[in-house]
């Protein structure tokens, strides 16, 4: 693990696994929260892929109420290996929470993995959460 305090996963007692421990801030998450010691008020972009029983339950929708109430912009989407994808803008924080939420928040949803991937600036900027079409 880096010793980066910019990765999104900062805390390796509630980490189960990191994928390549590389400034990229790929994780995979198992059962444990995802936190991170970056500065209030920073920007960040996250990519993330949910990955086990995700597609055909409003898990999207759900997701676009969820990401609209909590102020994060991005999109979200169903792939055809039956995962969904999102990109989630925010502040550290917020994301943190809204990938707990992917991962626990919606009981009929059954996440087996939550890959997080860090977007290194410069990014796009969204002004608002979209669901898009499947890719």
């Amino acid at each position: 693990m880096s010793d980066d305090p910019r990765e999104p996963c900062a805390r390796p007692d509630r980490l189960s696994k990191i994928i390549g421990g590389s400034s990229q801030g790929m994780v995979l998450l198992r059962g444990s929260r995802m936190e991170s010691r970056d500065v209030e008020g920073t920007l960040e972009s996250w990519l993330v892929r949910v990955s086990g029983r995700v597609q055909g339950i409003g898990y999207r929708d759900a997701c676009v109420r969820r990401a609209r109430a909590a102020g994060i912009t991005g999109w979200v989407r169903n792939r055809m290996d039956e995962s969904v994808e999102a990109m989630l803008q925010g502040a550290p924080e917020q994301l943190a929470d809204m990938c707990d939420w992917l991962r626990d928040g919606m009981p009929a949803a059954l996440v087996d993995d939550l890959k997080v991937v860090r977007v290194q600036p410069p990014f796009a900027r969204f002004d608002r959460f979209d669901r898009l079409p499947t890719l």
